[in-house]
């Protein structure tokens, strides 16, 4: 099986797009987390101070750094709502979003990675319709391992998970109970809670199930390029040393 990759730019309106733009020296990283978005501009030099006006309006400043290499600072903040947003249009189409979005110059740099090209080539004739778009590269993948920055980021596999179920994960993966012997067993785990056992059976299998289910389009992306099953493997081995 074949992936696709895709990295394209493209300006529409967008508060960190038009800074950049303004500022051409200015690289603005943004990634998405639930209903905000982490910023982190750098620059060389020394910023002026209309450019650290404008930063200051973006959103709460959590580190703000100025040295020999430039300017440095994080911010968190919830200007661009997600809704309808492009980020949206990549699931539609099937497209897995790489993160960060980067800002420069003026665009906007996406990468997607798709199981079938012709995701990817839909993808982008929706957003030629009503945007400014430059396809930079799209490239098929095979036969090589999946870098790390296409895996799943930490608050997308937990989205779905409630506070209830993440506690009666964590007390379970602390306590010993996915080690090989299990160090603790289900009635223990529950005993240390305020609830009968099978409501906290019932949070903890709720939480695995979510957890995979979100996994398991990342899963299918690590997996997608082995050019063997390994459990195939296994059987015709141990077939092989029964024969012998």
């Amino acid at each position: 099986m074949s992936l696709y990759e895709a990295s394209f730019r493209v300006k529409h309106e967008c508060p960190y797009r038009e800074i950049s733009e303004r500022y051409p020296d200015l690289t603005i990283r943004e990634w998405y987390l639930d209903d905000c978005q982490v910023i982190e501009i750098t620059a060389p030099g020394s910023p002026t101070d209309d450019l650290l006006d404008e930063i200051d309006r973006l959103g709460t400043v959590l580190h703000e750094s100025v040295d020999d290499t430039g300017l440095h600072v994080v911010t968190q903040s919830c200007l661009c709502s997600l809704e309808d947003s492009i980020i949206e249009r990549f699931e539609a189409h099937n497209c897995l979003y790489q993160p960060p979005t980067i800002h420069r110059q003026g665009w906007e740099h996406y990468s997607v990675i798709a199981f079938d090209e012709s995701d990817i080539r839909e993808l982008l004739h929706e957003l030629e319709a009503d945007r400014d778009i430059e396809v930079l590269s799209k490239t098929a993948i095979t036969a090589q391992r999946i870098p790390h920055s296409m895996l799943a980021p930490v608050d997308q596999l937990f989205e779905d998970v409630t506070e209830r179920q993440m506690a009666a994960l964590r007390l379970a993966l602390e306590s010993g109970y996915y080690e090989q012997p299990r160090q603790t067993s289900l009635r223990e785990l529950a005993a240390q809670t305020a609830v009968a056992r099978s409501t906290y059976e019932e949070h903890l299998r709720k939480a695995e199930n979510k957890i995979l289910t979100s996994a398991g389009q990342f899963l299918r992306l690590v997996t997608a390029t082995s050019t063997a099953d390994p459990l195939e493997v296994e059987k015709t081995r141990q077939a092989e040393q029964a024969a012998d």
